[in-house]
């Protein structure tokens, strides 16, 4: 059984930074693709960043330019680094991996982390 283990959330003010990372228990190029998704309360889990095996990024519009998908192979270990965190980022994120070759839908992803709660207020 795959895990994957997300740390680094926390409280932050508003233009704050913070830096999510996700370990998992096994290789990351055992997965097609994975990504940090987020989810407010009342809201559906949405993509906020996902890398493929082949390095290929994808972010919402939301984020661009502010947050950044990392990968540290050796590490087994995916990142998200937030910049200029704003207040409508506060959700708790998580970390997804998906086995096939499939769209960006949190749906079409197969494992999933316990989630790290991200709270932008001041």
């Amino acid at each position: 059984q795959v895990q994957l283990v997300e740390s680094g959330g926390g409280l932050v003010q508003p233009g704050g930074s913070l830096r999510l990372s996700c370990a998992a228990s096994r290789s990351v190029f055992n997965f097609n693709a994975m990504g940090w998704y987020r989810q407010a309360p009342g809201k559906q889990r949405e993509l906020v960043a996902g890398i493929t095996s082949g390095g290929r990024t994808n972010y919402a519009d939301s984020v661009k330019g502010r947050f950044t998908i990392s990968r540290d192979n050796t590490k087994n270990t995916v990142y998200l680094q937030m910049n200029s965190l704003k207040s409508e980022d506060t959700a708790v994120y998580y970390c997804g991996a998906r086995l096939g070759i499939s769209s960006w839908s949190h749906r079409q992803f197969d494992y999933w982390g316990q989630g790290t709660q991200v709270t932008v207020s001041s």
